[in-house]
């Protein structure tokens, strides 16, 4: 069943895995709490630069207030850069198709050495009924499913169907066999650590696309025969990843979790599982009542990755150009065969360097006509300074609405529920900059798309201004709404 790993596997693993190099780094404590904190414990996917910087600037900061003003030199985004690194690989650093800015993600590597350090805390309960039963329902799913006798199988069909009878005709005369706290318990950890397991596959699986989407790029860059066996070795490739257990078992998930009677059904199930007094009494995430939509915002991910490489091959196959630029293809394909060498062991200087990505134009016609200039009369005059003095105060009375802080509260708002208004999310975080502040909040309703501003509808905002006057706002009624919900619905 396992892999006997000898001594130079385990050596080559040592110095290759990204995992290993994690916990075997001299700052992983600092790593590991950081990634946790900031991808793992809310759940996200992948995160902008900026917002990560930000992140990663405000531990620092509470670290060196404690271990010294010395610790941890660097800056919040050298160490970013450090760990994205290739001879670190525990951050992906990629661009987005809407965004100029960076964006980074967590490698399956990285995950699963953050999975393994959480193991290794002393779980409060460690459950063995529950699996030992789901070891039996899994056996009797495979035999079962594998019988070709029809007499075997009506004759498990039958016994089963008097098992129902007897349950039945039991529950019918009042017997009800319920579970105990303890068994409620073993249940709702063992659900809780399949549906985070079953998140961190979805990264496995995404990268598994994405590396078959390189692998595709790759061999078009270095291909030098006919366009069709290149089309056919590619498309075959792809049959093979969408054929295989893998991509079977993952587009049989995503079919079953896009079904709205499957997610009506799921969400109706965790929510009963977290009302049980057994579970309440554990205090759970109440995130996991939302989980499904956590695997969706995830599936789509690695969807995007398979329509990437679909983009890719139809990028080649609309190439119109390929005989008549026949020459500046070859050369091109040379750079980029030369790129592919040096990409293991780069160069220490720039081997090459453009001015600009493309060339300036300017056209006759753009210039401006002549316009004679303005000559101004100046007429010398004495001013009089006035005999009060000027209130400077006035020149440092300047306001800055911070527009990251007022999103962080819409999204703390969003959590427990799909959309949340204005008035609601201003009765939880009240207004401390006045009315810049309340229209920093409509700043943010225009810029998301899920976000809803209904003119037809009116509501009046109250809030105290810094003198202790009370204000007051009419304006039209503004709803956020959670992305993962919008994109679900």
């Amino acid at each position: 069943m396992g892999t006997d790993l000898g001594y130079q596997a385990l050596e080559q693993l040592r110095r290759d895995h990204p995992a290993w190099r994690l916990l075997a780094a001299t700052h992983a404590p600092l790593v590991i709490a950081f990634l946790q904190r900031a991808f793992i414990t809310p759940n996200h996917r992948s995160l902008a630069e900026g917002a990560l910087v930000a992140q990663l600037e405000d531990l620092l900061f509470e670290l060196r207030q404690t271990l010294g003003a010395e610790a941890f030199p660097r800056a919040a985004s050298a160490y970013l850069s450090d760990w994205s690194g290739d001879e670190r690989g525990w951050l992906r650093r990629y661009y987005r198709d809407d965004s100029d800015e960076p964006h980074y993600d967590l490698t399956p590597a990285t995950e699963r050495a953050l999975e393994w350090v959480a193991g290794l805390e002393q779980r409060q309960f460690i459950g063995t009924e529950s699996r030992l039963l789901a070891i039996f329902e899994l056996l009797q799913q495979l035999v079962q499913g594998t019988e070709t006798d029809p007499e075997v199988r009506l004759a498990t069909l039958h016994r089963q169907r008097a098992a129902l009878d007897a349950e039945i005709a039991r529950v019918e005369n009042g017997e009800l066999e319920l579970m105990d706290p303890t068994q409620v318990k073993e249940r709702f950890f063992q659900v809780e650590q399949s549906a985070r397991s079953l998140l961190a596959d979805f990264r496995q699986v995404e990268q598994n696309f994405r590396d078959l989407d390189r692998a595709v790029r790759e061999r078009i860059t270095t291909w030098d025969k006919g366009k069709g066996e290149l089309l056919a070795e590619v498309f075959g490739d792809r049959d093979a990843i969408t054929d295989s257990d893998q991509g079977r078992s993952f587009h049989a998930f995503w079919d079953l979790l896009m079904s709205p009677a499957q997610q009506e059904r799921l969400t109706n199930l965790l929510e009963q599982m977290l009302a049980l007094p057994a579970v309440a009494e554990l205090e759970p995430d109440r995130r996991l009542a939302r989980v499904h939509y956590d695997w969706l915002e995830a599936g789509e991910s690695a969807q995007r990755t398979v329509a990437r490489l679909s983009e890719q091959l139809r990028k080649f196959l609309d190439d119109q150009a390929w005989l008549e630029n026949r020459r500046i293809m070859d050369i091109l394909h040379g750079i980029e065969q030369q790129a592919l060498a040096v990409r293991e062991q780069p160069p220490g200087d720039p081997f090459m360097a453009l001015d600009d990505s493309a060339p300036q134009v300017e056209l006759v016609m753009d210039r401006p006509l002549f316009s004679p200039p303005f000559k101004p009369r100046i007429a010398q005059q004495v001013v009089e300074a006035e005999s009060g003095g000027i209130d400077a105060e006035a020149l440092f009375e300047q306001v800055y609405v911070d527009k990251l802080r007022l999103a962080a509260n819409v999204r703390k708002s969003l959590q427990r529920r799909d959309q949340v208004p204005l008035s609601e999310v201003l009765a939880e975080h009240p207004l401390e900059q006045g009315l810049a502040e309340l229209v920093a909040y409509l700043s943010l309703a225009a810029e998301q798309p899920d976000a809803v501003i209904d003119d037809a509808h009116r509501e009046t905002v109250r809030w105290t201004d810094a003198r202790g006057v009370e204000r007051q706002a009419t304006l039209p009624t503004v709803i956020f709404v959670r992305a993962a919900a919008s994109s679900a619905g």
